[in-house]
């Protein structure tokens, strides 16, 4: 790991609150941390990669609320499965159209909280990986009930095509985990898997396994995902692989939203290819190439947050 410390952001609490989101064999509750004044009309929902959870972002949700004086609150869900958030009845519920569908009950619950006195005005989506595809989903169609349309969309070294050789990767870990004597050990544990965060801090990576583990037998811990996401990710094919890129390219043509395109220039998910191609059509994104990382940036560091922040809260 880098040696570099990231200094942190003025600490802010961050506020628990649960939704609950229809599946095809009954109800789940999804967790989403809320930084931020409850009442703010413009909202940045982040989401996470496949086996992470939503407190990966909480040095860029404090610099959003900081920076922007309390006109920013930001929403950060454990996807279903993952953090706080409950377990699916089959790991076949574990998609992205599910999980589409539980950020669009997370909105509307938010709205409804507010009433007529502060309703969402401006929403922005910040998805790393597998929360970049959840909201090219929301994004690339005009017609979901969003509160307001996505105005700015930052796609975290993810886009609609992405390279075989990194499913197998992700099938060869995703779930595959056992139990750690403490937290050091757990994070070691992670970090050899991710090697492509790129530069960041032993006193941040510790930060963020904290919230990556929980309690298991005998005193140990273990991660805090559902083991059965795994099972879905295996079951993914080639050939089902690239239909469903066709069906993202449908969707990220459609999108309106004002883009910022993260690639980490050592990525084996995203292509240099894919990425230019993203600047040229649909919402013709901006790309930014980040040198050290691969897949994908944690959006941790001091330099990475300012270009986030910039993009979301600048004119």
């Amino acid at each position: 790991m880098d040696m570099t410390v990231t200094p942190p952001e003025p600490s802010t609490p961050a506020h628990l609150e649960w939704v609950s989101c229809p599946h095809p064999e009954g109800q789940h509750r999804m967790a989403y941390w809320c930084w931020g004044p409850a009442d703010a009309r413009h909202v940045v929902v982040c989401v996470h990669g496949l086996t992470r959870q939503g407190r990966d972002f909480d040095r860029l949700a404090q610099a959003l609320v900081a920076h922007s004086q309390g006109a920013v609150q930001v929403i950060c869900p454990d996807v279903a499965g993952r953090g706080r958030s409950e377990w699916l009845p089959h790991p076949a519920l574990y998609q992205v159209p599910q999980y589409a569908g539980d950020m669009l009950a997370m909105l509307a619950q938010l709205q409804a909280q507010r009433g007529a006195a502060a309703p969402i005005q401006q929403l922005d989506w910040v998805g790393t990986s597998m929360g970049g595809l959840i909201g090219m989903v929301l994004a690339g169609q005009p017609g979901l009930p969003l509160p307001s349309p996505i105005r700015r969309l930052v796609l975290n070294d993810v886009g609609p095509a992405i390279t075989w050789s990194s499913v197998q990767r992700m099938q060869a870990f995703v779930g595959q985990y056992g139990q750690y004597q403490d937290l050091d050990e757990a994070a070691e544990a992670m970090w050899q898997l991710s090697q492509g965060f790129g530069p960041v801090s032993p006193e941040v990576w510790r930060e963020m396994s904290v919230h990556m583990t929980r309690p298991g037998t005998e005193g140990r811990l273990t991660l805090h995902y559902d083991p059965a996401i795994g099972v879905a990710v295996r079951a993914l094919t080639p050939e089902a692989a690239a239909a469903g890129e066709a069906m993202l390219w449908g969707l990220y043509d459609q999108i309106q939203a004002q883009t910022l395109l993260i690639r980490g220039q050592d990525s084996d998910l995203l292509t240099a290819e894919t990425a230019q191609a993203m600047t040229q059509r649909g919402p013709r994104a901006r790309l930014d190439t980040w040198p050290g990382c691969g897949h994908a940036p944690t959006l941790t560091g001091v330099d990475q947050i300012a270009v986030v922040r910039e993009f979301l809260l600048g004119d």
